[in-house]
């Protein structure tokens, strides 16, 4: 262990600023339902962006991805297409204003303004919807509850603090007593402060990531000088083609093992997958989590396009100059590594913390530790956030009282945080790793939500009862999945979708059409291009000035654009610490020239 008393008043302080910041922003949030659980709509859209940012730089997901990075090398960019992290440019480019112009507080009160608030599956619709963003909620934490444990475990070793404790703790369940502790702090800054807390957590904790990825780029670069990174051929090659190909059996033999346990050999069959899924779940638009939360808290359909595509910006250059460093360090001194977990197996997993803590300086360590605990809460509390906004506005609010006073409301905020808070240590405690919840969340149960989601977008003949029975039953297959299957979730997501499909048709044609009002509405407000031409023929008879979307074409020309920015975003840290002079200055070129066009083709066409 190497934390000096420095590092620890950084992280303390820290953590005392978080405590101050939610009895600070507490009075503020007990305004009013809205002032709670979206900061009332009024917080300016690059503070949104930061906090959403910082909510993506989780410790879970950055420790899988280190560890992807030092087996798969720079073809590593491509694995978390999983998410899939292009999300962001359809967002970008058209799905945010389309979703903000609804002015709705969460994805369920969302889904009245498309299918109305009567008529076959539309309370069947609304509760689905909560049934699956709670389950998306439990899920992602408990994923960042067993990464941090397991982060902790190494930087801070049980047989320090063993003599502090007043009672025993199995060896096994070390992380997770790590996890409570600073789950307990997290639980308490987002509850009091609601989402004023979380944005300004956010801020601060984006703050001290920076200075701690930027140090450790410079220290990766400064170990790098005058040496020869041993890896296999092909490591250095973001590209690929069918077969991996990529053989660490003379270097770190249990990289081969991971490899054939990820799934990922036939990575062309691996991309396609991810592709397909991705270019699918990107047009169902967000999911009901912390992200789609911070697009309805924007304030106005122009801010929402503004913030979403300001967080790849912020985001990856800085998140991949600590992976890449972390990765560069591993490489040079795997050997000085101890990476087997309590079972004796090589955990890649462990490289972020054991890197950390074996090759940061004093004040480095603490401000990354810092960083990375402050990732944790971050992405913690904006999803807690989220799970209290679906079940006190869409369950309590709707049909338990509501004509409930705002004092009652903010109770209840605070019971249903501590509840779902409790739920997400105990899925915690019953899940192996990260990667594992990772793959069930984004390969499963992702798949069963991306057809209706889809659907209630583009098609007009699309109803509540449609959308309940293809989420019922994509929702059904995805839970019942891990007990039929042991292969990669990814490559069952066809069939979740297909099945999906079906539920969607045949729903669909079992009721009648939406209301004639609401889908006149919904397509007057929000404007989306589809097959709408039966509605748009009737909003064209009641107002002939009206002009219908015709960008389709334009945004998704700006959607394979920023697809590519996005990826020139991920690699011009890798190529700047690598000192990949070459692939550098082309990526740069092609980022100056994207951003040019994207000038003219995006940014100058935004519109509320």
């Amino acid at each position: 262990m190497k934390l000096q008393l420095i590092d620890i008043l950084i992280l303390l302080c820290y953590l005392a600023t978080m405590i101050l910041i939610g009895f600070w922003m507490r009075k503020k949030a007990k305004q009013n339902k809205e002032s709670y659980l979206m900061g009332g709509k009024t917080l300016p859209w690059y503070m949104l962006g930061l906090s959403d940012a910082s909510d993506m730089f989780d410790i879970s997901g950055t420790m899988w991805m280190v560890a992807l990075c030092f087996v798969y090398g720079l073809k590593s960019i491509w694995i978390p297409w999983l998410w899939p992290v292009f999300n962001q440019v359809f967002m970008m480019m058209f799905l945010s204003k389309w979703l903000r112009r609804s002015n709705a507080n969460t994805g369920a009160e969302w889904l009245l303004t498309r299918f109305g608030t009567k008529g076959p599956g539309v309370k069947g619709s609304h509760i689905i919807v909560i049934a699956f963003a709670l389950i998306g909620c439990l899920g992602f934490l408990a994923y960042g509850f067993v990464g941090l444990g397991k982060f902790m475990e190494i930087v801070i070793p049980w047989d320090v603090i063993k003599g502090y404790v007043p009672f025993d703790v199995s060896p096994k369940y070390v992380p997770h007593f790590y996890g409570i502790i600073f789950t307990l702090f997290a639980m308490f800054y987002s509850i009091l402060g609601g989402m004023h807390s979380i944005v300004l957590g956010d801020v601060i904790k984006y703050m001290i990531m920076t200075i701690g990825c930027i140090a450790i780029g410079v220290i990766a670069m400064q170990h790098l000088k005058g040496h020869a990174l041993i890896v296999p051929e092909g490591w250095s090659n973001p590209f690929f083609e069918w077969k991996l190909d990529i053989d660490w059996s003379k270097i770190a033999a249990d990289a081969n093992k991971k490899i054939a346990d990820d799934g990922f050999s036939l990575f062309g069959l691996f991309f396609m997958m991810m592709l397909l899924k991705g270019v699918f779940a990107s047009l169902a638009g967000p999911a009901p989590n912390y992200d789609m939360q911070k697009v309805l808290s924007t304030r106005s359909p122009k801010e929402a396009s503004k913030m979403t595509g300001f967080v790849s910006i912020v985001l990856l250059p800085i998140r991949y100059s600590m992976i890449t460093g972390l990765t560069v360090l591993a490489v040079l001194y795997y050997n000085q590594l101890y990476l087997k977990g309590p079972d004796g197996i090589t955990d890649f997993e462990r490289i972020l913390p054991a890197t950390i803590n074996n090759f940061l300086p004093v004040g480095v360590l603490g401000i990354v530790l810092t960083g990375l605990l402050g990732a944790f809460m971050g992405t913690f509390s904006g999803t807690l956030n989220a799970a209290q906004a679906y079940i006190t506005n869409d369950i309590y609010l709707k049909y338990v009282n509501p004509a409930a006073s705002n004092k009652k409301i903010i109770t209840i905020n605070y019971s249903v945080g501590i509840l779902v808070v409790v739920l997400g240590v105990f899925f915690g405690f019953l899940a192996n790793n990260v990667n594992e919840i990772l793959q069930w969340i984004v390969g499963g149960l992702y798949g069963g939500y991306v057809a209706a989601n889809c659907l209630k977008w583009y098609w007009w003949r699309f109803n509540a009862s449609g959308f309940f029975w293809g989420m019922a039953v994509g929702i059904l297959a995805a839970l019942a999945m891990p007990y039929v299957t042991t292969g990669l979730p990814l490559y069952w997501w066809p069939l979740l979708f297909l099945l999906s499909l079906v539920g969607c048709i045949i729903g669909t044609y079992a009721a009648p059409p939406t209301e004639d009002a609401v889908l006149v509405s919904f397509y007057k407000t929000v404007r989306p291009w589809g097959f709408w031409k039966p509605v748009h023929e009737k909003v064209i008879a009641s107002d002939a000035a009206f002009v219908a979307n015709k960008n389709f074409k334009l945004d998704m020309f700006n959607v394979v654009i920023g697809i590519i920015g996005q990826l020139c975003f991920t690699l011009l840290p890798m190529y700047f610490i690598l000192n990949m002079q070459q692939p550098l200055l082309i990526t740069i070129a092609a980022i100056i020239v994207i951003v040019l066009i994207l000038k003219r083709t995006w940014w100058n066409k935004l519109e509320d």
